[in-house]
């Protein structure tokens, strides 16, 4: 390729055979493929870089064409897909970067570190643009907490999360945790991370400038984390216990060092482009920077720093050691770079250069072990187009119902059972690990519809949300995808902040299987239909494909990453009642909607049914209302009705948050609401759209103005009674009445129960 000799096997290298290219996850097709590109065998060190850059994890193989139909731009986009993190435009010359990936078979072996390095990671991805981190939110599944396997993996990954982001000093601000037995031989750890920036103070990781200095700085290099890129492309198994030296082992210490050090580098203007060493390491990293500024690098593999001797060149590329940074600077800002580094008790060592011959080069002192066509390496992996059918099992689930001999409890105990449930009730023995009001710019803690934060000097703020349902997307992955998009925003909006975009986690089986690739293009037309509706371009994510175990794939799991703009941060809304005697309405349309329900699943111990339908027109105007009724000032208070139905919500409403000591009663009236309802439909069908909100006496009739205006249907329902009152909802036969604080002691207790608290 350069006219030299082509590169030599390192020493003790093992030679290239059909069995190792098997191990590395590569086809034979993606092997003629690359002795085609090369026109030669490749070494050792070659078949581990594309092994890693065009596994799944790094390359998208299977996602790239679906993921090109999402909308990724509008007026508010600075930066969309392609970078570490996506960027939304603020007023006044700031700006958001966000960006949700998953951790999940890192932690399904080791939850705590797996959990923690998922953390470090995403926040990585963030100050890499130049954005200082504000927020963290995490989206956890598991399966039963009736079993000891998941406690341990659920507890293993909260203490992980709580011990990173409280170690650098990061709020975690909101996120969600469900529970089911899909889940149980493969938990899905999503990390989100949210920071701040000034628009002119964004960086790219585009490396430019032939001559132009690669350096390494932060941690040095181990052998933890090898083969992470690929482990994360494949199913798990049995055998998977025995990939934890594969799991990457995180330094919260050290990352708060590295943050600190990237922001002032960055600030500096001695460095031109900065990118996180994260799956597959030092590999990704400079091959990705040079073919973003297509250009060539060369990297003297003998240079980077290490922790283990006698580290080959093929352990050091495919390292994922955490808290690590691949820089690119002027020579002659060196002196300074290394400066900054040392002022933050890290090394910068320089160990390659920018070249103009568009090559990935790789040497050991003198030896070439790695030398490939750039641009191709990363823009050219292999693009599969799987088959896509629909399982005829959910097809058949979908029509189906619970069988007629299976009576339900009365309302109130199926209330009592919703409230107990795992996946509906209080999430606060997860939240109360995590330090939640850190940097002192938090305005709505966790345990509400969504985070709210201050933007330091302004008077606006910035709402946060992670929402899915995977129910819902099992059943029809086309309305699950929207209802997932839907949700996010009814949560933003719900605090009076006007959705802004997306990040995504998808969190998928096998592509290979026909079903599960169904599943995923559906949902991502889902999520695109949702988002182009409501205005919310997607700005980034991460696609997680092959979450199997030997006991099946994972339920189709979207995860949504929602950012709003709250105009005024001192009229951010929060969730839960607020004052006796405020007016109670409810937002929206209820209808006969119990298909995917968690009363269903809840109580009866079944999952199916046509889930309910996402009229997103309804949802942008609901959006419009909850927007502008804060804007007004209108509102005490406002909580989207989703898991578990109406008679959730406005339970919910009444409890208030985790540590309220006082709650209030709520004396509700549903006697002349959606009259064509049985009981059951009207207080759990999980239909979409909904809201309850209270204001005071004398805005009520404003807000019921304004609902009318904007064409979303409102229902005067009660009043909120005195603090430490009566639950109580009147129905057309029947009624449900118990003391606020039994429904909490039910609520708030039902996790700590499980976990033995």
């Amino acid at each position: 390729m350069t006219g030299g000799p082509p590169p030599t096997p390192f020493p003790g290298d093992p030679p290239i055979t059909l069995a190792l290219v098997r191990e590395h996850n590569l086809t034979s097709d993606e092997y003629r493929r690359i002795e085609a590109l090369l026109g030669r065998a490749p070494t050792f060190a070659e078949l581990g870089i594309f092994s890693a850059l065009w596994s799944e994890h790094c390359s998208y193989k299977h996602s790239k064409s679906v993921l090109k139909t999402l909308p990724v731009t509008g007026p508010q986009v600075v930066q969309g897909p392609g970078e570490n993190a996506g960027v939304l435009r603020l007023p006044h010359g700031w700006a958001v970067a966000f960006k949700i990936e998953s951790h999940n078979h890192p932690s399904a072996v080791e939850p705590y570190q797996g959990a923690a390095t998922g953390a470090g990671g995403i926040l990585r991805d963030v100050f890499t643009m130049g954005a200082r981190p504000v927020a963290l939110l995490n989206s956890l599944r598991f399966g039963s907490l009736d079993d000891a396997r998941n406690r341990y993996l659920f507890g293993g990954v909260v203490r992980g999360i709580g011990d990173y982001g409280n170690c650098v000093g990061i709020p975690t601000l909101g996120g969600e945790v469900d529970f089911g037995a899909g889940y149980a031989g493969n938990p899905l750890v999503n990390a989100m991370c949210v920071g701040l920036l000034k628009e002119r103070d964004l960086i790219r990781a585009r490396a430019h400038g032939v001559g132009n200095v690669l350096l390494c700085v932060g941690s040095r290099t181990g052998r933890d984390g090898i083969h992470g890129a690929s482990f994360a492309s494949e199913e798990l198994t049995r055998e998977s216990e025995q990939r934890r030296p594969q799991v990457q082992v995180g330094d919260p210490f050290t990352e708060k060092l590295l943050l600190e050090a990237s922001l002032e580098l960055i600030a500096s203007g001695h460095i031109v482009a900065i990118q996180d060493m994260g799956a597959a390491g030092l590999t990704s990293s400079s091959a990705e920077m040079a073919a973003r500024g297509g250009v060539g690098v060369e990297i003297d593999l003998a240079l980077v720093p290490t922790r283990e001797p006698g580290m080959t060149p093929y352990e050091i590329l495919l390292s994922e050691s955490q808290e690590r940074m691949l820089v690119v600077a002027k020579p002659d800002r060196l002196a300074e770079v290394r400066a900054i580094a040392a002022k933050w008790e890290l090394d910068a060592t320089p160990v390659g250069r920018v070249t103009d011959d568009g090559m990935y080069r790789c040497r050991w002192k003198d030896q070439v072990v790695v030398e490939i066509p750039g641009r191709p390496l990363v823009e050219d992996s292999p693009v599969c187009h799987p088959e896509a059918r629909e399982d005829e099992a959910i097809a058949r689930l979908r029509s189906s119902r619970p069988t007629p001999h299976t009576p339900l409890p009365t309302p109130e105990e199926c209330l009592l059972r919703l409230l107990d449930s795992p996946s509906i009730a209080s999430k606060r023995w997860v939240f109360e690990q995590y330090d939640s009001t850190v940097q002192a710019s938090t305005v709505i803690a966790p345990g509400g519809d969504a985070g709210v934060l201050r933007v330091r000097g302004e008077a606006f703020g910035v709402a946060v949300s992670t929402d899915g349902n995977a129910r819902y997307v099992l059943l029809d992955p086309y309305e699950g995808g929207k209802a997932a998009v839907a949700e996010a925003a009814r949560n933003v909006a719900c605090t009076g902040a006007r959705p802004l975009g997306i990040t995504n986690c998808l969190n998928f089986g096998n592509p290979e299987r026909p079903a599960v690739f169904q599943q995923f293009k559906e949902a991502c037309r889902g999520i695109a239909d949702a988002c182009r509706a409501l205005g919310t371009p997607v700005t980034g994510g991460n696609v997680s494909f092959y979450n199997e175990s030997p006991t099946g794939a994972v339920p189709p799991t979207p995860v949504i990453g929602m950012v709003g703009l709250l105009p005024r941060v001192d009229h951010a809304v929060p969730s839960f009642a607020r004052a006796a005697g405020d007016a109670v309405l409810v937002l929206g349309s209820t209808r006969a909607e119990l298909g995917g329900s968690a009363l269903w699943e809840a109580v009866l111990g079944f999952t199916g049914g046509e889930p309910p339908r996402v009229d997103l027109e309804a949802e942008r105007r609901l959006v419009d209302l909850l927007v502008t009724a804060a804007e007004r000032g209108l509102l005490r208070s406002a909580h989207d009705c989703s898991h578990g139905g109406l008679a959730v919500a406005l339970a919910e409403v009444a409890m208030g948050g985790p540590y309220e000591e006082h709650p209030f009663g709520l004396d509700v009236d549903l006697t002349s609401y959606a009259a064509r309802l049985s009981p059951y439909e009207l207080l759990f069908s999980e239909s979409h759209g909904r809201a309850v909100v209270t204001c005071a006496q004398d805005r009520a009739a404003v807000v019921v103005a304004l609902a009318a205006e904007l064409g979303v249907p409102v229902h005067r329902a009660g009043v909120v009674g005195a603090p430490n009152g009566t639950f109580r909802v009147t129905l057309r036969d029947g009624q449900i009445a118990r003391p606020v604080a039994a429904l909490r002691r039910v609520y708030f207790e039902a996790i700590p129960r499980r976990m033995g608290d």
